[in-house]
C-alpha cells in the first residue's frame, strides 16, 4: 500500500483514536491535576488503579498467547516480563523505580521482586494505609473498573492481530497523551500538603516510559499497515471501542467522587457532621 493511502489512513485515526474523549478531555485526570484531594479519595483512586494495573497482567499474557508471529510473541514478552519484575538488560537500579531505565530489553535482564510495577504501586499505598491485601484484586475493583479490565483482556489481548494492534496502539497513545503528567501533577500538591513520604516513582517512570514509546507506535503502525492481512476498519473499531473503555473507568472513578462529595453534604446538611 502506498504513502498515499497511509496518510488517509493517519487522518482517520488522528479523527477517532488521537481525538478521543479520553484523550483530550478527560474531567477526573484535570481535576486531579489540581491536587485537592483528601485522602479518602486518594486512597479510592488508588486502590482502583491497583485493579487495573494488575489485571493487566492477564491481559499482556494474553497478548503473549495470541501474538500472530515469532516477533509479535517477544514485544508482548518485553511487556509481560518487565511488569512483572524483570529490569531490562542495560538498566540498573535494583528494583528501584526511581532509578530503573525505561530502555533496554528483558532479555538477559535481572528479575527483582521489587522491580515488579505492582510492587512499587503497593509502596505508594503503604504510604496512605493501604495493605497487600487492600489492592489489585476484583473484588476490590467498582464496575466501570472491571468493565476497563474485561475489555482490555478481550481486545488487547485478541486472537484478531487487527483488533490487539488497534486496541494496543489507542493504549500506547491514550497513555502518551499526558494524563500520567496530570497524575503527577496532583500527587506532587499532595506530597507537600499531606503526605511528605509519599513515593512517586511508579508515576514518574511511567511518564517517562510512554514518552519513550510515542513515536514507536507510530512506527509500528506504518509497518503493520504494509502487511496484506491488515484491516483499517478493525484496527480503527478496536481502537475506539478500547478508548471507550478507558474513558469508562475515568468515568467512573469522577462519578464515585461526586457521589462521594453528595453524600458528605447531605450528611454535613442533616446537623450529624456538626458535633
Amino acid at each position: 500500500m502506498n504513502g498515499r493511502h497511509f496518510e488517509t489512513f493517519k487522518a482517520s485515526v488522528e479523527r477517532e483514536i488521537m481525538h478521543h474523549p479520553v484523550v483530550v478531555d478527560n474531567a477526573y485526570t484535570a481535576w486531579f491535576a489540581q491536587g485537592h484531594l483528601s485522602l479518602d479519595q486518594l486512597r479510592h483512586f488508588t486502590v482502583q488503579f491497583s485493579v487495573f494495573s494488575n489485571q493487566f497482567l492477564l491481559a499482556a499474557l494474553n497478548r503473549v498467547i495470541n501474538a500472530d508471529t515469532l516477533e509479535a510473541a517477544r514485544e508482548s514478552k518485553e511487556i509481560l516480563l518487565n511488569e512483572l519484575g524483570v529490569i531490562y538488560a542495560d538498566a540498573e537500579g535494583e528494583g528501584d523505580p526511581a532509578l530503573v531505565s525505561t530502555t533496554g530489553t528483558v532479555d538477559g535482564g535481572r528479575f527483582r521482586f521489587r522491580a515488579a510495577h505492582f510492587e512499587w504501586l503497593l509502596r505508594f499505598g503503604a504510604a496512605l494505609g493501604l495493605g497487600f491485601s487492600d489492592m489489585g484484586r476484583r473484588r476490590h475493583g467498582d464496575a466501570g473498573t472491571l468493565f476497563f479490565c474485561d475489555e482490555l483482556f478481550r481486545l488487547y489481548g485478541s486472537g484478531d492481530c487487527n483488533e490487539a494492534m488497534g486496541a494496543s496502539f489507542a493504549v500506547e497513545n491514550w497513555a502518551a497523551a499526558g494524563f500520567w503528567k496530570e497524575l503527577i501533577q496532583g500527587l506532587e500538591r499532595v506530597r507537600a500538603e499531606q503526605v511528605p513520604a509519599l513515593p512517586l516513582a511508579f508515576f514518574t517512570w511511567h511518564d517517562k516510559l510512554e514518552d519513550n514509546h510515542r513515536d514507536h507506535v507510530w512506527h509500528e503502525l506504518r509497518r503493520c499497515y504494509d502487511s496484506p492481512s491488515f484491516d483499517e476498519a478493525a484496527f480503527l473499531a478496536a481502537g475506539a471501542t478500547m478508548l471507550d473503555a478507558v474513558r469508562t473507568f475515568w468515568v467512573g472513578l469522577y462519578e464515585a467522587r461526586q457521589q462521594a462529595m453528595g453524600s458528605a453534604r447531605r450528611y454535613a446538611s442533616s446537623g450529624r457532621g456538626m458535633r
